[in-house]
């Protein structure tokens, strides 16, 4: 079942409040042959230990803590959140399981020396991921569940999202060889420096809230920058800032 494309795909759990929880999503990891967990935050200090982790105590042993999700994705070029939907109202391109799947496989199925990461995140049992942490993905996967009972377990629903991507690696191919996109830790330099140029040129308003900032970073994940633009993006934002202050 392991493929070595998997090796590029992390797990993010944000905030889980149960540690069996994190226990039962590394077993699904270890299950369909996907090694590479990391958590923000995690509720529990002692995830480490969790009983529900049979099989995959290693895996839970080397998961990497981090203090945010900017963090936690800052090397993936493809960040991924998972949703319910429920009654919130989306800013991002949504996908069911199975087309979402699909799009993720191509992404790890290009030519190893590209070494891309992806990213998927899980959020919250209760809640799920908050905005400001949705701002920091390309795009949202659903799993389609009933009416009455939208929300699924945590392990459950990393055990589906990742039997999707395992059951038929050979089904999906590279459509293309497209330029490496940026990584979440470039676009999210490239998301500051947009930002800075925007506080400075009055456009922010003096009073800026936080849903401005999380269209931003929206924004920019959409624009898909390859690599080996960034710099070019950043040297524009700095000259413009630059050119701004030197007015005041």
């Amino acid at each position: 079942m392991t493929s070595p494309a998997f090796d590029r795909l992390c797990v993010v759990l944000v905030s889980t409040r149960n540690p069996l929880n994190i226990g039962a999503a590394a077993r699904a990891m270890c299950n369909f042959g996907f090694q590479h967990l990391r958590v923000v935050h995690p509720y529990d200090a002692a995830f480490r230990e969790a009983r529900s982790a049979v099989g995959a105590s290693r895996l839970l042993e080397e998961a990497e803590e981090y203090s945010s999700v900017a963090e936690a994705v800052a090397d993936c070029t493809l960040v991924v959140g998972t949703t319910a939907i429920g009654k919130r109202q989306l800013e991002h391109p949504l996908y069911t399981l199975k087309d979402g799947a699909a799009v993720i496989l191509e992404e790890l199925l290009r030519p190893l020396e590209d070494k891309r990461r992806v990213a998927i995140l899980f959020g919250p049992e209760k809640s799920g991921l908050s905005n400001d942490e949705l701002s920091h993905c390309h795009w949202l996967m659903h799993v389609p569940t009933g009416d009455e009972q939208r929300s699924m377990n945590l392990g459950h629903a990393v055990a589906v999202c990742l039997y999707e991507l395992a059951r038929d690696t050979k089904a999906a191919a590279p459509s293309d060889f497209s330029p490496i996109p940026a990584s979440a830790e470039e676009l999210e330099r490239v998301t500051a420096a947009l930002l800075d140029a925007l506080h400075a040129s009055g456009y922010m308003g003096t009073r800026p809230t936080e849903d401005k900032e999380e269209t931003v970073r929206r924004l920019v994940r959409r624009m898909n920058f390859p690599a080996a633009d960034i710099s070019t993006w950043l040297g524009m934002f700095r000259q413009i800032l630059w050119k701004l202050r030197s007015k005041e």
